[in-house]
Protein backbone atom coordinates (compact mmCIF):
# COMPACT_ATOMS: atom_id res chain seq x y z
CA UNK A 1 0.00 0.00 0.00
CA UNK A 2 1.47 3.31 -1.06
CA UNK A 3 1.29 6.37 1.16
CA UNK A 4 -1.11 8.88 -0.28
CA UNK A 5 0.51 11.54 -2.50
CA UNK A 6 0.30 15.25 -1.61
CA UNK A 7 -3.23 16.60 -1.99
CA UNK A 8 -3.38 19.18 -4.80
CA UNK A 9 -5.27 22.47 -4.50
CA UNK A 10 -8.66 21.56 -5.95
CA UNK A 11 -10.23 25.01 -5.67
CA UNK A 12 -9.08 26.05 -9.14
CA UNK A 13 -10.06 22.75 -10.81
CA UNK A 14 -12.87 23.12 -13.35
CA UNK A 15 -14.83 19.96 -14.19
CA UNK A 16 -17.69 19.60 -16.68
CA UNK A 17 -19.91 16.52 -16.20
CA UNK A 18 -22.28 15.38 -18.95
CA UNK A 19 -24.54 12.36 -18.88
CA UNK A 20 -27.63 10.67 -17.53
CA UNK A 21 -28.98 12.22 -14.35
CA UNK A 22 -31.46 10.54 -12.06
CA UNK A 23 -33.13 10.98 -8.71
CA UNK A 24 -32.40 8.29 -6.14
CA UNK A 25 -35.32 7.92 -3.71
CA UNK A 26 -35.19 5.81 -0.57
CA UNK A 27 -38.14 4.62 1.48
CA UNK A 28 -37.01 3.25 4.84
CA UNK A 29 -39.31 1.22 7.01
CA UNK A 30 -39.89 -1.58 9.44
CA UNK A 31 -40.65 -5.11 8.28
CA UNK A 32 -42.55 -7.17 10.82
CA UNK A 33 -44.97 -9.30 8.81
CA UNK A 34 -45.68 -10.99 5.49
CA UNK A 35 -48.53 -9.73 3.32
CA UNK A 36 -51.71 -11.85 3.39
CA UNK A 37 -52.15 -11.04 -0.34
CA UNK A 38 -48.84 -12.49 -1.57
CA UNK A 39 -45.66 -13.98 -0.04
CA UNK A 40 -43.90 -10.61 0.22
CA UNK A 41 -42.82 -8.52 3.23
CA UNK A 42 -44.95 -5.56 4.27
CA UNK A 43 -42.83 -2.44 4.74
CA UNK A 44 -44.24 0.24 7.00
CA UNK A 45 -42.47 3.32 5.65
CA UNK A 46 -41.12 5.53 8.44
CA UNK A 47 -38.92 7.99 6.57
CA UNK A 48 -37.89 8.93 3.06
CA UNK A 49 -34.75 10.38 1.53
CA UNK A 50 -33.80 11.58 -1.92
CA UNK A 51 -30.39 12.21 -3.46
CA UNK A 52 -29.00 13.10 -6.89
CA UNK A 53 -27.94 9.98 -8.79
CA UNK A 54 -26.09 9.04 -11.98
CA UNK A 55 -24.21 11.94 -13.57
CA UNK A 56 -25.74 14.21 -10.91
CA UNK A 57 -23.98 12.15 -8.24
CA UNK A 58 -20.68 12.47 -10.15
CA UNK A 59 -21.18 16.25 -10.21
CA UNK A 60 -21.96 16.53 -6.51
CA UNK A 61 -18.90 14.40 -5.68
CA UNK A 62 -16.79 16.74 -7.79
CA UNK A 63 -18.20 19.81 -6.01
CA UNK A 64 -17.73 18.17 -2.59
CA UNK A 65 -14.01 17.87 -3.40
CA UNK A 66 -13.81 21.61 -3.99
CA UNK A 67 -13.89 21.77 -7.80
CA UNK A 68 -15.89 24.29 -9.81
CA UNK A 69 -18.42 21.90 -11.34
CA UNK A 70 -20.82 22.27 -14.27
CA UNK A 71 -23.40 19.58 -15.08
CA UNK A 72 -25.17 19.24 -18.44
CA UNK A 73 -28.09 16.87 -18.88
CA UNK A 74 -31.72 16.45 -19.94
CA UNK A 75 -34.67 16.11 -17.54
CA UNK A 76 -38.44 16.04 -17.78
CA UNK A 77 -40.80 18.88 -16.88
CA UNK A 78 -41.70 17.18 -13.62
CA UNK A 79 -41.30 17.14 -9.85
CA UNK A 80 -38.16 14.92 -9.77
CA UNK A 81 -36.42 17.44 -12.06
CA UNK A 82 -37.27 20.27 -9.64
CA UNK A 83 -35.98 18.19 -6.73
CA UNK A 84 -32.72 17.50 -8.58
CA UNK A 85 -32.25 21.17 -9.49
CA UNK A 86 -32.81 22.24 -5.88
CA UNK A 87 -30.42 19.67 -4.39
CA UNK A 88 -27.65 20.32 -6.92
CA UNK A 89 -27.86 24.04 -6.26
CA UNK A 90 -27.55 23.38 -2.51
CA UNK A 91 -24.45 21.26 -3.15
CA UNK A 92 -22.69 23.93 -5.20
CA UNK A 93 -23.13 22.41 -8.67
CA UNK A 94 -23.91 24.71 -11.61
CA UNK A 95 -26.55 22.50 -13.22
CA UNK A 96 -27.79 23.24 -16.71
CA UNK A 97 -30.62 20.76 -17.12
CA UNK A 98 -32.39 20.98 -20.46
CA UNK A 99 -36.11 20.25 -20.22
CA UNK A 100 -37.83 17.74 -22.48
CA UNK A 101 -41.58 17.88 -21.78
CA UNK A 102 -42.11 14.39 -23.21
CA UNK A 103 -39.47 12.87 -20.93
CA UNK A 104 -39.97 11.40 -17.46
CA UNK A 105 -36.92 12.21 -15.33
CA UNK A 106 -35.26 8.93 -14.36
CA UNK A 107 -36.13 7.92 -10.79
CA UNK A 108 -34.77 4.90 -8.94
CA UNK A 109 -36.93 4.15 -5.92
CA UNK A 110 -35.38 1.81 -3.38
CA UNK A 111 -37.40 0.29 -0.55
CA UNK A 112 -35.18 -0.52 2.44
CA UNK A 113 -36.23 -2.59 5.43
CA UNK A 114 -33.96 -3.57 8.33
CA UNK A 115 -30.96 -2.04 6.53
CA UNK A 116 -31.53 -4.25 3.49
CA UNK A 117 -32.74 -3.20 0.06
CA UNK A 118 -35.93 -5.16 -0.58
CA UNK A 119 -37.01 -3.72 -3.91
CA UNK A 120 -35.99 -1.19 -6.54
CA UNK A 121 -38.50 0.43 -8.90
CA UNK A 122 -37.24 2.37 -11.94
CA UNK A 123 -39.08 5.11 -13.84
CA UNK A 124 -37.41 6.17 -17.09
CA UNK A 125 -37.89 7.21 -20.73
CA UNK A 126 -35.47 8.33 -23.47
CA UNK A 127 -34.86 12.05 -24.24
CA UNK A 128 -35.80 13.50 -27.65
CA UNK A 129 -33.53 14.75 -30.43
CA UNK A 130 -34.07 18.48 -29.78
CA UNK A 131 -33.10 18.42 -26.11
CA UNK A 132 -30.00 16.31 -26.91
CA UNK A 133 -28.95 18.79 -29.61
CA UNK A 134 -29.35 21.66 -27.13
CA UNK A 135 -27.09 19.84 -24.67
CA UNK A 136 -24.49 19.25 -27.40
CA UNK A 137 -24.55 22.93 -28.40
CA UNK A 138 -24.03 24.02 -24.79
CA UNK A 139 -21.26 21.45 -24.39
CA UNK A 140 -19.43 23.03 -27.32
CA UNK A 141 -19.82 26.51 -25.79
CA UNK A 142 -18.63 25.52 -22.33
CA UNK A 143 -15.59 23.48 -23.39
CA UNK A 144 -13.10 26.37 -23.13
CA UNK A 145 -14.15 26.96 -19.48
CA UNK A 146 -13.26 23.48 -18.15
CA UNK A 147 -10.06 21.54 -17.42
CA UNK A 148 -11.51 18.01 -17.58
CA UNK A 149 -14.67 16.56 -19.16
CA UNK A 150 -16.44 13.64 -17.46
CA UNK A 151 -18.98 11.65 -19.49
CA UNK A 152 -21.18 9.58 -17.17
CA UNK A 153 -23.05 7.00 -19.23
CA UNK A 154 -25.89 5.16 -17.53
CA UNK A 155 -27.42 3.99 -20.80
CA UNK A 156 -30.51 6.21 -20.53
CA UNK A 157 -29.98 8.04 -23.83
CA UNK A 158 -28.42 11.25 -22.52
CA UNK A 159 -25.09 10.52 -24.22
CA UNK A 160 -26.38 9.74 -27.70
CA UNK A 161 -23.75 12.20 -29.06
CA UNK A 162 -20.89 10.82 -26.96
CA UNK A 163 -18.56 10.23 -29.95
CA UNK A 164 -18.98 13.83 -31.11
CA UNK A 165 -18.45 15.14 -27.56
CA UNK A 166 -15.19 13.18 -27.24
CA UNK A 167 -14.01 14.49 -30.61
CA UNK A 168 -14.86 18.11 -29.74
CA UNK A 169 -13.17 17.88 -26.35
CA UNK A 170 -9.98 16.35 -27.74
CA UNK A 171 -9.85 18.98 -30.49
CA UNK A 172 -10.06 21.60 -27.73
CA UNK A 173 -7.20 19.88 -25.87
CA UNK A 174 -9.41 18.76 -22.96
CA UNK A 175 -8.95 15.35 -21.32
CA UNK A 176 -12.09 13.19 -21.38
CA UNK A 177 -12.84 10.63 -18.66
CA UNK A 178 -15.68 8.21 -19.41
CA UNK A 179 -17.65 5.93 -17.08
CA UNK A 180 -18.86 3.48 -19.77
CA UNK A 181 -21.99 1.39 -20.22
CA UNK A 182 -22.96 -1.54 -22.43
CA UNK A 183 -20.85 -3.96 -24.47
CA UNK A 184 -19.90 -1.68 -27.38
CA UNK A 185 -17.07 0.64 -26.37
CA UNK A 186 -16.32 1.79 -29.95
CA UNK A 187 -18.40 4.91 -29.27
CA UNK A 188 -15.83 5.97 -26.67
CA UNK A 189 -12.91 5.83 -29.12
CA UNK A 190 -10.35 8.56 -28.51
CA UNK A 191 -11.27 9.25 -24.88
CA UNK A 192 -8.41 9.89 -22.45
CA UNK A 193 -9.53 7.37 -19.85
CA UNK A 194 -12.27 4.77 -19.38
CA UNK A 195 -13.27 3.52 -15.91
CA UNK A 196 -15.17 0.21 -16.31
CA UNK A 197 -15.69 -2.01 -13.30
CA UNK A 198 -14.72 -5.68 -13.38
CA UNK A 199 -18.11 -6.94 -14.58
CA UNK A 200 -18.43 -4.22 -17.25
CA UNK A 201 -14.97 -4.98 -18.65
CA UNK A 202 -15.73 -8.71 -18.75
CA UNK A 203 -18.79 -7.94 -20.93
CA UNK A 204 -16.49 -6.32 -23.47
CA UNK A 205 -13.24 -8.33 -23.46
CA UNK A 206 -14.46 -11.68 -22.16
CA UNK A 207 -13.40 -13.62 -19.08
CA UNK A 208 -9.69 -13.59 -18.21
CA UNK A 209 -7.81 -16.50 -16.67
CA UNK A 210 -5.17 -14.62 -14.66
CA UNK A 211 -3.52 -11.21 -14.23
CA UNK A 212 -1.35 -11.61 -17.34
CA UNK A 213 -4.42 -12.46 -19.43
CA UNK A 214 -6.29 -9.45 -18.01
CA UNK A 215 -3.36 -7.19 -18.88
CA UNK A 216 -3.26 -8.51 -22.45
CA UNK A 217 -6.98 -7.99 -22.95
CA UNK A 218 -6.92 -4.54 -21.32
CA UNK A 219 -3.98 -3.34 -23.43
CA UNK A 220 -5.61 -4.65 -26.62
CA UNK A 221 -8.81 -2.77 -25.81
CA UNK A 222 -6.87 0.39 -24.91
CA UNK A 223 -4.99 0.29 -28.21
CA UNK A 224 -8.09 -0.49 -30.29
CA UNK A 225 -9.92 2.49 -28.79
CA UNK A 226 -6.90 4.84 -28.87
CA UNK A 227 -7.23 5.51 -25.13
CA UNK A 228 -4.43 7.03 -23.05
CA UNK A 229 -5.43 4.81 -20.13
CA UNK A 230 -7.90 2.21 -18.90
CA UNK A 231 -8.71 2.12 -15.19
CA UNK A 232 -10.47 -1.05 -14.05
CA UNK A 233 -12.18 -0.83 -10.67
CA UNK A 234 -12.13 -4.29 -9.10
CA UNK A 235 -14.12 -4.05 -5.88
CA UNK A 236 -12.27 -5.90 -3.08
CA UNK A 237 -9.27 -6.32 -5.41
CA UNK A 238 -8.72 -2.56 -5.63
CA UNK A 239 -8.11 -0.91 -9.01
CA UNK A 240 -5.67 -1.30 -11.86
CA UNK A 241 -4.46 1.36 -14.29
CA UNK A 242 -3.36 0.17 -17.75
CA UNK A 243 -1.27 2.56 -19.87
CA UNK A 244 1.17 2.13 -22.76
CA UNK A 245 4.08 2.48 -20.34
CA UNK A 246 2.88 -0.20 -17.95
CA UNK A 247 0.41 -1.29 -15.27
CA UNK A 248 -0.14 0.22 -11.81
CA UNK A 249 -2.24 -1.63 -9.25
CA UNK A 250 -3.66 -0.10 -6.07
CA UNK A 251 -5.02 -2.45 -3.42
CA UNK A 252 -8.30 -1.75 -1.65
CA UNK A 253 -7.99 0.32 1.48
CA UNK A 254 -9.66 -2.06 3.90
CA UNK A 255 -12.87 -0.72 5.42
CA UNK A 256 -16.29 -2.03 6.28
CA UNK A 257 -18.40 -2.09 3.13
CA UNK A 258 -21.93 -0.89 3.71
CA UNK A 259 -23.18 0.03 0.23
CA UNK A 260 -21.32 0.05 -3.10
CA UNK A 261 -24.01 1.94 -5.06
CA UNK A 262 -22.54 5.15 -6.46
CA UNK A 263 -18.92 4.18 -5.69
CA UNK A 264 -18.05 4.37 -9.39
CA UNK A 265 -19.37 7.95 -9.45
CA UNK A 266 -17.05 8.86 -6.59
CA UNK A 267 -14.09 7.22 -8.35
CA UNK A 268 -14.45 9.08 -11.65
CA UNK A 269 -15.24 12.39 -9.90
CA UNK A 270 -12.14 12.11 -7.70
CA UNK A 271 -9.97 11.16 -10.68
CA UNK A 272 -11.21 14.16 -12.65
CA UNK A 273 -10.86 16.67 -9.81
CA UNK A 274 -7.35 15.57 -8.84
CA UNK A 275 -6.20 15.46 -12.47
CA UNK A 276 -7.72 18.89 -13.16
CA UNK A 277 -5.89 20.17 -10.06
CA UNK A 278 -2.55 19.05 -11.49
CA UNK A 279 -2.07 15.54 -10.06
CA UNK A 280 -0.62 12.81 -12.29
CA UNK A 281 -3.07 10.14 -13.41
CA UNK A 282 -1.37 7.65 -11.05
CA UNK A 283 -1.69 9.99 -8.06
CA UNK A 284 -5.28 10.79 -9.06
CA UNK A 285 -6.00 7.03 -9.05
CA UNK A 286 -4.57 6.71 -5.52
CA UNK A 287 -6.85 9.48 -4.27
CA UNK A 288 -9.82 7.89 -6.10
CA UNK A 289 -9.11 4.54 -4.45
CA UNK A 290 -8.93 6.24 -1.05
CA UNK A 291 -12.23 8.09 -1.68
CA UNK A 292 -13.94 4.88 -2.82
CA UNK A 293 -12.90 3.20 0.42
CA UNK A 294 -14.68 5.94 2.34
CA UNK A 295 -17.87 6.15 0.28
CA UNK A 296 -18.67 2.41 0.43
CA UNK A 297 -19.05 2.85 4.19
CA UNK A 298 -22.05 5.13 3.60
CA UNK A 299 -25.61 4.24 2.61
CA UNK A 300 -26.69 4.90 -0.94
CA UNK A 301 -25.35 7.46 -3.38
CA UNK A 302 -23.09 9.61 -1.21
CA UNK A 303 -20.17 12.00 -1.46
CA UNK A 304 -16.70 12.24 0.04
CA UNK A 305 -15.54 15.66 1.15
CA UNK A 306 -12.03 17.13 1.12
CA UNK A 307 -11.95 17.01 4.92
CA UNK A 308 -12.78 13.28 4.88
CA UNK A 309 -10.06 12.32 2.42
CA UNK A 310 -7.45 14.35 4.30
CA UNK A 311 -7.79 11.99 7.26
CA UNK A 312 -5.09 9.31 6.88
CA UNK A 313 -5.93 5.58 7.06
Amino acid sequence: MHALPPLPDTSSARVMVVGDVMLDRYWFGDVSRISPEAPVPVVKVERTEERPGGAANVARNSAALGAQTVLLSVVGADEPALALTRMLEQEGVLASLHTDAALATTVKLRVVGRQQQLLRIDFETVPNHESLQATLAEFRERLPECDVVVLSDYGKGGLTHVAEMISLAREAGKPVFVDPKGDDYSRYRGATLLTPNRAELRQVVGKWSDEADLARRAHTLREELALDALLVTRSEEGMTLFRADGVVHERTRAREVYDVSGAGDTVIATLAVMFAAGASITDAMRWANHAAGIVVGKLGTATVTLDEIKIPD
